[in-house]
């Protein structure tokens, strides 16, 4: 991505960065809560299973007591994986659905100018320019095409979030 296009852009991604990080704070606290009270569940059930183990034999209680936790961990991580990808998939969603909310907005006419600009220089001379009904613009010039439409550019924004996604929800 050019400087160009980065700047271009940057008023776009500040924004999208900005709720996105706020709305994925709020999932994330409510997925760890959800998380903790699952492994706590978990620990509890796991507890409970040692103690009938022990019941049985002490060691018939050794090899079911490591099994059960080995499953409780598997089980757990499981979990905090499921809603972490819940999360990051929430995230997308409200990150897409934040870039459609741009088209109401009242400089949306000057971004998408800006837009026009940016995809037909980057499509090559006798570029042409074609405005999407869900926002931004595809331009075209031979065999290249430039996909400048607010879908693509917002999952460009979640993509180049890389590892800052994963610290939002690691301790």
């Amino acid at each position: 991505m050019t400087d160009e296009v980065k700047q271009a852009l940057a008023p776009v991604r500040a924004q999208l960065l900005s709720g996105a990080e706020a709305e994925v704070r709020r999932i994330l606290a409510e997925a760890r809560a959800q998380a903790d009270s699952i492994l706590r569940q978990a620990r509890y059930s796991a507890a409970e299973a040692v103690d009938r183990a022990r019941a049985r034999g002490e060691a018939d209680a050794a090899r079911a007591a490591a099994a059960e936790r080995s499953r409780g961990r598997d089980q757990a991580r499981s979990i905090v994986l499921g809603v972490r990808r819940e999360a990051y998939q929430d995230m997308s969603a409200r990150v897409l659905a934040a870039a459609d909310e741009l088209r109401t907005e009242p400089g949306y006419q000057r971004l998408l100018g800006r837009l026009v600009t940016m995809a037909t220089r980057a499509a090559g001379p006798g570029a042409t320019a074609t405005v999407r009904p869900d926002g931004g613009v595809v331009a075209r010039s031979g065999g290249v095409v430039v996909d400048c439409t607010l879908p693509r550019l917002a999952g460009l924004a979640v993509d180049e979030l890389g590892d800052q996604v994963r610290e939002l929800w690691t301790p």
